[in-house]
């Protein structure tokens, strides 16, 4: 491959709303989710081919849900732009840990969906509600994206583990054919190995110190992957270029490049294209790899066909 090639990008993390017009804007930042016209437009300018759109159900991460069925209304709508995920909150049917989620998740298969997420509700990793949702994804072969955060009782979004993801080990030591893409700040603190309670919170600038506990889990567990999007992907990297590159070689296979755009004034993916194509340029990461990343393991690990 040539090095001045340019590869369309597959992006796993997006997110949009089918309709805007209807969409409330976030009380935070005074701006509405995303739409798939807008999102695009980001595409076009950073050479992304298609999303994988993620709906977000549970009411801890997103104003109103964004729904399987907008999902799947959108990756119709634009087909060559748009592949999606669906989306079940494990406490659906009767908040039962015993409830069988399968007749959910094989329907929204059958529709075409590649995968589940984002995952993004309060409780524990290994909750009993948890556990039986990662059973049915196992069962019905759909990789599930994670959104990681710490065990606080308020404040947070996101599937709830301690310093380490002992709990996050213990359901894929528990379910070996669930194939988890890991995503969020809490989660890629781990890559360090001074990562503590208060900076699993944080986006660190300083360099990568020892072997984090990251590490350590991937060269276990086989069905661990890496979700580069958001402030929290771009960080991990791009605060340690030369740690990103030995990181790259060693798990080439298992990481997977996103953006995690949610409205018109998020910047962080043009910081980290700048930053990647001047990795790229300056050999720290080989062509083979690059495609890897930006493309080859998204159509791979979700069994997407490549373009002639």
């Amino acid at each position: 491959m040539e090095k001045s090639k340019t590869v369309k990008k597959i992006d796993v993390h997006a997110h949009v709303t089918a309709f805007p017009e209807y969409a409330p804007p976030n009380s935070y930042t005074h701006y509405r989710m995303i739409s798939p016209e807008e999102l695009l437009g980001f595409y076009d300018k950073l050479d992304i081919e298609k999303g994988v759109l993620l709906p977000i159900v549970a009411p801890e991460a997103q104003f109103t849900p964004l729904t399987s069925c907008e999902c799947k209304y959108v990756a119709d709508k634009y087909p060559d732009r748009f592949i999606w995920f669906c989306n079940v909150d494990p406490r659906n049917d009767r908040n039962a840990p015993d409830a069988d989620l399968s007749k959910l998740l094989m329907h929204y298969k059958s529709l075409g969906a590649k995968g589940f997420g984002e995952l993004t509700t309060n409780i524990p990793a290994d909750d009993p509600l948890m556990d039986n949702l990662f059973r049915y994804c196992a069962e019905c072969d759909l990789p599930v994206t994670i959104h990681v955060a710490p065990m606080d009782k308020y404040g947070f979004y996101g599937i709830k583990d301690d310093l380490g993801l002992p709990r996050i080990e213990k359901m894929l030591k528990k379910y070996p054919k669930l194939k988890i893409f890991g995503h969020s700040q809490t989660f890629w603190s781990e890559i360090s190995g001074d990562v503590d309670e208060q900076t699993r919170r944080e986006w660190p600038t300083s360099k990568i110190k020892g072997e984090g506990r990251l590490t350590k889990l991937l060269r276990e567990y086989p069905n661990l992957y890496c979700d580069l999007s958001a402030d929290s992907g771009r960080n991990a990297f791009m605060r340690d270029p030369e740690h990103a590159a030995r990181f790259i070689e060693e798990f080439s296979d298992r990481i997977m490049y996103g953006c995690d755009i949610c409205a018109t004034y998020n910047t962080h993916p043009f910081v980290f294209n700048e930053w990647l194509n001047k990795f790229r340029e300056d050999g720290y990461i080989s062509e083979e790899n690059y495609y890897k990343f930006v493309r080859g393991n998204a159509i791979r690990i979700l069994k997407l066909k490549e373009k002639e």
